[in-house]
């Protein structure tokens, strides 16, 4: 029996996350659960799943909760430090990181300090602090295996082959809502639009990324540092079927590719479950109604947000903090109508011309950077 805490469980990661375990009681239970957003949610799922701890975004929230419950109540603690208490909780064997953007990086990094194996569908963590997080993973000697589809994709296409063999890690991307939109016609875009993704069914702040394509720059950087590939001999293609999640090119010219239904259930069982596999309930896949599956070189005329992620892994140093941070704010903003949906990039690039390179390790200087990323963002919006 594998114990769990789930730092973001109300949302779509976190929802997916505790199906997986709904479909195997005997193979996992919930240790605890963090989240920021929806209380009532997340009463039914202490109902259900019986942690020992919980976490909620401030004390209202916590108060609130605890009307809501009866019985016996588990500890309810808030905020960041709250959802970092639900990682570093006693019983959990691993930890799935799925809170939203930078929140999720310092819940992340003490869970590793707690010695937790990591399921991270967390991104930013490693956009933010990919250097503090490596050598922390290795210092504690946790495992660290990826829920994003694509970085699962690579993972499960790596396996049983050595990484001296490998020529190139290829991320397909869906190409988002406005694959083939013309590029006047997206000055005048709105989150209505932007919010409907041809594949995936997402959270909002994602979902953006997706259309931007910085959801994919994003996952660039995460992918240098999950698999060690300097930018160089990281590749992305656009897949609008999205059933290849992504694919491992060797140097014989072989390609491996992971196949399935765009359904995050299928990489989140693979990652509680490794190196075994589980039942996860997704749709099987018939290739013979999925019939054509086509390739396209990503725009980064069109969607430069790619370009910029590149442009900030080639920097490194905390660079790849900045382009996360500015980002986020840029697309609260579109969120709110303040800004339209080109003066996301338009922003990121203009913190990132702004800011003067550094080089860290430290958790509190990437924080710094990060606040001091959003300021400036925020200042551009207004």
């Amino acid at each position: 029996m594998k114990s769990l805490s789930i730092l973001g469980s109300t949302g779509s990661i976190g929802l997916s996350t505790l199906d997986v375990v709904r479909r195997h009681p005997d193979r996992f239970s919930v240790a605890g659960l963090a989240e920021g957003h929806d209380v009532e949610a997340l009463s039914r799922q202490i109902r259900e799943f019986n942690p020992s701890i919980v976490s909620v975004r401030d004390e209202a929230s916590a108060a609130q909760l605890r009307d809501m419950l009866d019985g016996n109540l588990p500890e309810i603690c808030w905020g960041i430090d709250g959802a970092a208490r639900v990682g570093e909780a006693e019983e959990a064997d691993m930890v799935v990181s799925a809170i939203v953007g930078a929140a999720g990086l310092v819940p992340t990094v003490r869970a590793i300090k707690a010695g937790k194996d990591i399921a991270l569908a967390n991104k930013e963590t490693l956009v933010v602090a990919g250097q503090l997080v490596s050598d922390l993973v290795r210092k504690h000697n946790v495992r660290l295996l990826p829920v994003d589809s694509e970085h699962s994709a690579i993972f499960q296409s790596l396996e049983g082959h050595r990484t001296e063999d490998i020529e190139r890690i290829i991320l397909t991307a869906s190409g988002g809502p406005f694959r083939t939109t013309p590029a006047e016609e997206l000055l005048r875009v709105g989150p209505e639009q932007a919010l409907k993704h041809p594949q995936w069914d997402m959270g909002a702040k994602i979902t953006i990324d997706s259309a931007t394509l910085m959801n994919k720059g994003l996952e660039v950087i995460e992918a240098h540092w999950l698999f060690g590939m300097p930018a160089d001999r990281i590749g992305v293609v656009v897949h609008p079927q999205s059933i290849i999640h992504s694919m491992v090119e060797y140097i014989d010219g072989c390609v491996m590719a992971q196949l399935g239904a765009p359904d995050m259930r299928a990489p989140i069982a693979y990652a509680l479950s490794f190196p075994e596999r589980c039942e996860s309930g997704i749709q099987k896949l018939d290739l013979t109604k999925v019939a054509t599956l086509t390739f396209e070189e990503p725009d980064t005329e069109r969607f430069p947000s790619l370009r910029l992620a590149f442009d900030a892994l080639r920097a490194g140093g905390t660079y790849p903090a900045v382009l996360n941070a500015a980002n986020e704010i840029a697309v609260a903003s579109f969120l709110d109508r303040q800004i339209g949906f080109t003066d996301i990039p338009a922003i990121v690039e203009k913190t990132m011309d702004a800011h003067k390179p550094e080089n860290t390790v430290d958790l509190d200087h990437y924080l710094a950077v990060d606040r001091w990323a959003r300021e400036t963002a925020a200042a551009m919006t207004l």
